[in-house]
């Protein structure tokens, strides 16, 4: 299974991204082949229920947890790629400065946000730690493994948001607008399309 190359994300010039792409693309690729072996294990359930009268138990389930693991490791590469849904009907007509202003603020709100969500995340693992949890299917998973897993993504998200942040303050801080606005505002028309044919844009 292949993804597009990270260098035909809208990553653009920034070296913070550069660095993280491979992290994420190695836990994306992972979350890819988890779902194709979990579309093989639904094929076969729908196989032997229509042909033998049988059902593998717990499909259902392990589909719930393939759910929350893709979506936490998605929202790391979605926000290193800069993919995430950004309402831009007068951010583009704002000076440079309010501009980066605005997308200096937005990268710390993300981050505050990703690592409340991962210590709210950590605190279920550790419940469940506690009181060994286990689901009330017939599959019995003790439930820290599946909201481990959850919980790495959360992590994985909360981590790259903060540097990010970092990042982008710190290139406020040092004046540096343009590399703001390029580097952590919405993507270009031109990115866009270099994302879509798989050509690099250079900046």
């Amino acid at each position: 299974m292949a993804l597009p190359s990270p260098s035909a994300a809208p990553v653009g010039g920034n070296p913070v991204a550069r660095q993280l792409t491979p992290v994420t693309r190695f836990f994306t690729l992972l979350c890819g082949w988890w779902l194709l072996g979990y579309s093989l294990l639904v094929c076969a359930d729908l196989v032997a229920r229509r042909y033998f009268g049988v059902s593998l138990q717990g499909t259902d389930e392990i589909g719930g947890y393939t759910l929350a693991g893709l979506c936490a490791f998605g929202f790391a590469h979605t926000l290193l790629v800069r993919r995430h849904t950004r309402i831009d009907l007068f951010l583009q007509r704002l000076p440079a400065w309010p501009r980066a202003v605005a997308h200096v603020l937005a990268a710390i709100i993300i981050a505050a946000f990703a690592g409340f969500v991962a210590s709210r995340g950590w605190a279920e693992v550790a419940d469940s730690i506690d009181f060994m949890s286990v689901s009330t299917s017939p599959l019995q998973v003790p439930l820290w493994i599946p909201q481990g897993v959850w919980f790495a993504g959360l992590a994985l998200f909360g981590l790259m948001a903060t540097l990010l942040a970092l990042h982008a303050t710190t290139l406020l801080l040092r004046g540096r607008v343009r590399e703001v606005n390029a580097w952590y505002g919405p993507p270009t028309v031109d990115e866009e399309i270099a994302a879509e044919t798989g050509k690099a844009v250079l900046r």
